[in-house]
């Protein structure tokens, strides 16, 4: 037996779609931003960000998919992708025979050091110059609220 769902109320509801509306668009002109000034994809950025802002731009297989909440297949998929192009290698690891690490290579690094002031420029217009410090604090501990609550929550 289903129980009545409980309904978001109109100001949820408005809240919820503009939140929603808001992030798809944002990150559709990044996104394109990306694309058009570097040839670079989200998914290639996003891979390539978090292994050169670890420890010796590498990263297990498994802590880069968790870090940017993607499928084990997703991840594979992109990784095999980026090493084709010469962004990223796997190498095995040896601790774990069935494990592997991400690294970023020589031309990987390029890649994102000539990106990444664009991107972030972009991000600048589109994003924090839209509201106030005290509005993007608030933002910020929203977002850590909701990301602690969702760790606390069955996924």
């Amino acid at each position: 037996m289903n129980a009545t769902p409980h309904w978001l109320d109109p100001e949820q509801k408005a809240a919820w779609d503009s939140f929603i509306r808001m992030q798809e668009t944002l990150i559709g002109r990044l996104s394109r931003r990306l694309q058009a000034d570097s040839r670079m994809s989200a998914a290639d950025f996003v891979v390539l960000a978090g292994l050169t802002e670890s420890e010796g731009g590498r990263m297990r297989f498994l802590d880069l998919t968790k870090r940017v909440e993607w499928e084990k297949s997703r991840m594979s998929h992109q990784i095999g992708r980026m090493a084709k192009r010469g962004l990223v290698t796997r190498e095995e690891c040896p601790d774990d025979g069935r494990g592997a690490y991400i690294v970023v290579t020589p031309e990987g690094y390029r890649a994102i050091e000539e990106a990444a002031p664009l991107h972030v420029e972009h991000v600048r217009r589109l994003f924090v110059e839209a509201i106030t410090q005290e509005e993007l604090d608030t933002l910020g501990r929203i977002s850590a609220r909701v990301l602690a609550h969702m760790e606390r929550q069955p996924d």
